[in-house]
């Protein structure tokens, strides 16, 4: 038995008007610009490390808190960035903040130490920090309710194609003409990507005003309501974890594991990681839609995060891996891990649609604390194997999959423990008392 839809959930479930699909297709495109710039600057070291340990002789701590700076500094904006959707919309917000984005490619060209790398990395993460938050918020404005998840998934889909220009593209440019050049030129990409953002994205189709609440809650007593909502802990465990492990293999210790271990050049290492890129791609179309298929979203997401501990572990417990099957693994790695989807739309059931926004942003805060602390730790361990060659020891990259393993592990035992949510099943969506 369904209840009567109350007019506000109707009006909130009605289509965009007809007129408005073709500027909700060329916000589709705009949103996929922006999210592929971010994963591209987020990935854009992976491949080009060991470039640059040789060209800024950077440590080991320096690498890992370099790309930590990145997810650092797109996490501290996170509940501010909210707050400017709300007040000033997407559209402005995103395209002030391409600017910083701008500025930290071109601060990428200029680098001249591990300092200098990681102010870069900071400044371009403050750039890309409200891409993939402006997707979530501009599609629930223009897409109808039933289309959400999926054109949410096409978006994400799309911005792997950052991850691919970031491995074997980067790779032969920087053979052709080097690294700092290549990020001049992405710093013109994102120019002219936020200038069309600013340009061609309404924050509303025509015909449809912002609405509006009863009740309004800042955004620190807005984050303490969500988090204060029963059983969203033990989901943000698991999320909180599950891109972090995959993110520090393929954006910082892919490149230097197959250079060092395996002996793989820029342009080798490029063919690997677009690989892993292309897979994820495919593999997030292919595991988004699962929670339909089998009706459970929970174990859907720990079949994934299943394999992926496997692989990690795997990577840790024998060190004398083959090229083809170290290359089985990551590409294997790359396909489990893209269930992101699956877990956000966990969460996003565990609280009303007024609460759906701030929702989104504490789960991207968890995922993004993930992503910033775990490369960091592991660019602690190396220093501790010390090694006669070039580059790290066998045993070093041994201990990081390990450590990868155990912190994946240990979302998933808190995680399985959650409440599932069917998508079939009729849910009575918290309210407040």
């Amino acid at each position: 038995m369904h209840e009567k839809p109350s007019a506000q959930s109707a009006n909130a479930a009605a289509p965009p008007p007809p007129v408005a699909w073709r500027a909700a297709a060329v916000l589709l495109t705009m949103l996929a610009a922006t999210t592929i710039l971010s994963q591209f600057f987020r990935a854009s070291i992976s491949v080009i490390a060991p470039e640059l340990i040789r060209d800024l002789s950077l440590s080991p701590e320096a690498l890992g808190f370099a790309s930590g700076s990145f997810f650092i500094a797109l996490l501290l904006p996170q509940i501010f960035v909210g707050v400017l959707f709300d007040r000033i919309g997407p559209r402005i917000t995103v395209s002030a903040l391409s600017v910083l984005m701008v500025a930290g490619a071109l601060l990428h060209s200029v680098a001249e130490s591990g300092a200098g790398l990681a102010l870069a990395r900071f400044v371009v993460g403050l750039g890309c920090a409200g891409s993939f938050m402006s997707a979530v918020v501009l599609i629930s404005r223009w897409y109808p309710r039933q289309s959400w998840s999926t054109a949410l998934s096409w978006v994400f889909a799309l911005s792997q194609i950052g991850f691919l220009l970031a491995g074997l593209p980067l790779a032969v440019v920087t053979e052709w003409i080097g690294w700092r050049t290549a990020f001049v030129g992405m710093a013109i990409v994102a120019a002219v990507a936020g200038f069309l953002f600013f340009h061609l994205v309404r924050d509303h189709p025509p015909g449809r005003e912002a609405e509006t609440t009863e009740e309004e809650l800042g955004p620190i007593a807005g984050l303490r309501r969500v988090l204060s909502t029963p059983g969203l802990l033990r989901v943000l465990a698991l999320f909180l974890v599950a891109y972090a492990a995959f993110a520090s293999v393929m954006l910082v210790w892919a490149g230097p594991y197959l250079h060092d271990v395996h002996g793989l050049d820029a342009i080798e290492r490029g063919r690997v990681l677009l690989g892993m890129a292309v897979v994820q791609t495919i593999a997030g179309l292919v595991i988004g839609p699962l929670d339909r298929v089998f009706n459970t979203r929970k174990w859907v997401a720990v079949a994934n995060a299943t394999i992926a501990l496997g692989t990690l572990l795997t990577f840790a417990l024998a060190p004398n891996l083959s090229l083809a099957v170290a290359v089985g693994l990551l590409l294997l790695l790359s396909s489990v891990s893209a269930y992101a989807s699956v877990l956000l739309a966990h969460i996003r059931s565990h609280f009303p649609d007024h609460l759906a926004g701030r929702g989104a942003t504490t789960g991207n805060m968890a995922q993004l604390i993930g992503a910033a602390l775990l490369p960091i730790i592991t660019g602690f361990i190396p220093p501790l194997f010390p090694h006669a060659g070039p580059g790290y020891s066998m045993l070093a990259y041994q201990w990081i999959f390990a450590t990868l393993a155990i912190a994946l592990g240990a979302g998933l035992a808190v995680y399985l423990t959650a409440k599932d949510a069917k998508p079939y099943a009729v849910e009575v969506m918290p309210s407040e008392s």
